[in-house]
């Protein structure tokens, strides 16, 4: 894993100049946690950070849903560009506001299952548990956001254009 955060980062370092924030942070907890495993010689240290992690986006994630800049609208806009127009701006601020919650609420789920896996479940059960686990919250919840974001796009009149 990572390896692939690395790998992430290179490449949009090189295809773009730049690295998105998500994209450092996970980078930087990642080796922590790596190396703090590494040194210990205690995997159970690597393996803790999952469920904290996700309970910290949580947290992130529903603090600032009701704000003027819910999370999913910065990501949105530095990860993959996408910018709203102004005469749509409000009703686009109300999606990302319930985009956000959604959001919230996947890594909640994915922070109480984890962390009670790790508490029951041996290690070698665990990480595949885990890998399953996460994998599939997370293509539900990208599936709903796309879904949502489609029918409100849709229903603006809003096209998409790549630049």
């Amino acid at each position: 894993m990572l390896g692939a955060i690395w790998f992430t980062a290179i490449v949009r370092k090189l295809v773009t100049g730049s690295v998105p924030g998500l994209v450092t942070i996970s980078l930087i907890v990642l080796t922590v946690q790596t190396l703090a495993a590494i040194i210990t010689g205690n995997l159970w240290i690597f393996l803790l950070h999952f469920p904290l992690a996700n309970l910290g986006l949580c947290l992130l994630f529903t603090r600032t849903a009701r704000t003027h800049s819910p999370i999913a609208a910065r990501l949105a806009a530095e990860v993959i560009g996408l910018r709203t127009p102004p005469v749509h701006r409000q009703r686009m601020h109300s999606f990302f506001q319930h985009v956000t919650l959604l959001w919230g609420g996947v890594f909640l789920v994915l922070a109480v299952v984890l962390g009670v896996l790790l508490a029951t479940v041996p290690v070698t059960t665990y990480i595949p548990v885990w890998a399953v686990t996460t994998i599939t919250l997370i293509g539900l919840g990208i599936g709903v956001s796309t879904l949502r974001l489609r029918s409100v796009t849709r229903s603006l009149g809003i096209g998409f254009r790549f630049a």
